[in-house]
Order: C-alpha cells, then sequence, then structure tokens
C-alpha cells in the first residue's frame, strides 16, 4: 500500500465497527458535516452505498460529487479505501 495516506492505512487496517464517517479517507470536516446532514454519520453507512451502487466508481464517485458537491480527488479517495477495504473484510 505504499503511496496511501495514514488515513488510508489506518482505515482499512482493522474492520469497521463504528467508525464515523469523517475517518473515510477523503472526507474532512466540511464535507463530513454534509453527509451527516443526510443520514450518513457512520463510514458504515457510505459503505452501504457504495455496496448498493454495485461498488462501480463511475456510480459511487458521481453520487458523492452530485448529492454532497465531493470533489472528484475526495470521492475517488472514498472510493479507493471503500473498494481495498471490501477486499480486505468481505
Amino acid at each position: 500500500m505504499s503511496g496511501m495516506s495514514q488515513k488510508f492505512e489506518n482505515f482499512v487496517a482493522e474492520p469497521m465497527g463504528d467508525k464515523a464517517v469523517t475517518e473515510l479517507p477523503g472526507i474532512g470536516p466540511t464535507l463530513g458535516d454534509r453527509l451527516i446532514e443526510c443520514g450518513f454519520d457512520k463510514a458504515y453507512h457510505v459503505l452501504g452505498q457504495f455496496l448498493l451502487l454495485a461498488k462501480d466508481d463511475d456510480f459511487f464517485v458521481l453520487w458523492m460529487m452530485e448529492y454532497f458537491q465531493a470533489s472528484f480527488g475526495q470521492a475517488i479517495k472514498c472510493y479507493d479505501c471503500l473498494y481495498r477495504w471490501c477486499d480486505l473484510f468481505l
């Protein structure tokens, strides 16, 4: 996982449990607040949407950008992390 952020490495190092949405890479306080306002306060809520979108990168990135005004970079960081987490734990 060279080149990945510490936040990414920390997230994929263990089961998701009850992690806050802001523990996902790409999701800082501002984007986190937007997600929380719509009921996505836990990382597993975002994982649920990721799985509903069939782990499709285009659909997930578009969802993040259109509904929460995430930048492409933020959305792809979150996608990459959830994809890797699924490889490890599902």
